[in-house]
């Protein structure tokens, strides 16, 4: 693909330095449909980055376009805070009977913002008012959010400097694989919380990532994760599941705890909850922990009606009738074989792979070649982001509305991609 540079000064002379994805890929982008993106230039891009899990079913999703134009063409309600709208009944219906009690989950909605560290920030607010308690244990390469609570549960080291004052009240303690299956689980958890001088303060809950996607898809078993569900329950701590980028189906089933047939006390939800990716935040969580005072925590964009508008169509399209779990473990077969010939190709680049569903991340022996991969499947037509605390892992984020020929498509590009860089 041959790119003529793009006119970025208003960017580089307007917009503040922390701009990120950008620089990794250098265009203007004018508009976007399904699995493509397309520049000012009319190149088109196949996106395996979906707005970082945003875009589950794609840009532009037309069912949901629908929706939304003709809330919007009727003067529906946009800005609502947490009144009570048709906009938000429909929504929570339709969670409630698709999602809900098909799952048998009894579990109460706190819109709490609109972004996924909105709901972070309310879970373990309450965890702390419920148990009484400030300590909260998180895990090793965790991500929870950019503000200044999630930032304390958050591993990555640079991301937590930003912060520029003590983040407290958070332990970190080995996520699954972290010690190379060396030590039995939680090992050092239960040996802290048992020894009264292990300066370990009584925790109120702990929060999780069944899949850290930002850390570098680190995918925890399903029997981990319940002797985890198990020790909390023993212990008195509340079980915060963080969904935000790995809910919504991006794993299969539609949170990505069902696989382990845990029930967390607290979840949390956004991302693609809305489906459109307009932004929208869920914090969950049993009904016996619903203690809030009345405006104990608001916020005045935590009532997005355009978002309800497109979660509920989403849900009622793709989740009534059970098939997207199908569809997306299916098409996560068909990434994991590719990404397996991949390996297969270059025994000698140390390729480790791994995954759930539609979430896959590759990490190489040499950590520098993750960044190369993405430039290049860049200048191929292919959007991809890396992660992990070094950026060593290329991290694969298609939409689960990505064809099995368009997912073809950019497994080739990524094959190509390494092939050009290993």
């Amino acid at each position: 693909m041959t790119i003529t540079q793009p006119d970025l000064s208003v960017f580089e002379t307007v917009e503040s330095e922390v701009r990120s994805y950008c620089r990794g890929w250098p265009t203007v982008f004018d508009r976007a449909q399904g699995s493509r993106m397309y520049d000012e230039d009319g190149h088109a891009y196949l996106d395996f980055f979906a707005g970082a899990g945003s875009l589950n079913y794609g840009h532009n999703n037309p069912v949901l376009k629908r929706a939304l134009i003709d809330y919007i063409e009727r003067d529906g309600v946009t800005h609502g805070l947490d009144m009570s709208t048709t906009a938000k009944r429909a929504f929570l219906e339709s969670f409630q009977n698709v999602i809900l009690r098909p799952r048998d989950l009894p579990y109460k909605v706190m819109f709490p913002g609109p972004t996924g560290t909105n709901a972070v920030e309310a879970a373990l607010k309450l965890a702390r008012k419920v148990k009484g308690r400030e300590s909260i244990v998180s895990f090793t390469n965790a991500f929870h959010g950019m503000s200044l609570g999630s930032l304390a549960v958050t591993g990555n080291a640079f991301k937590r400097a930003g912060a520029g004052i003590p983040l407290v009240h958070g332990t970190p303690m080995p996520f699954d694989h972290y010690l190379d299956g060396r030590y039995p689980d939680f090992l050092w958890f239960e040996r802290l919380l048992e020894d009264q001088g292990s300066g370990l303060n009584q925790p109120a809950a702990v929060i999780v990532e069944t899949v850290q996607g930002e850390g570098g898809i680190n995918v925890a078993r399903p029997e981990w994760l319940r002797a985890l569900a198990d020790l909390c329950h023993r212990r008195d701590m509340l079980l915060i599941v963080d969904d935000i980028q790995m809910g919504c189906g991006r794993t299969g089933a539609f949170f990505s705890f069902e696989e382990a047939g845990i029930v967390p006390d607290i979840v949390t939800v956004s991302k693609s909850i809305s489906g459109y990716g307009l932004p929208l935040a869920l914090t969950l969580f049993k009904p016996e922990l619903d203690v809030w005072e009345p405006g104990e925590h608001n916020g005045t964009f935590r009532g997005n009606n355009p978002a309800f508008v497109t979660a509920a169509a989403t849900l009622d399209t793709y989740w009534a009738d059970g098939q997207m779990e199908k569809q997306t473990i299916a098409r996560g077969e068909i990434i994991e074989s590719h990404l397996r010939a991949i390996a297969e190709e270059h025994p000698r680049a140390g390729v480790d792979y791994r995954g759930r569903g539609m979430v896959w991340g590759m990490e190489f022996a040499d950590k520098s070649l993750a960044n190369k991969i993405s430039k290049r499947a860049f200048e191929l037509g292919l959007l991809i982001e890396t992660s992990g605390p070094e950026s060593e892992v290329v991290k694969l984020l298609p939409a689960l509305t990505t064809t099995p020929e368009e997912l073809d498509e950019g497994l080739r590009t990524l094959a190509r991609a390494v092939r050009d860089c290993v």
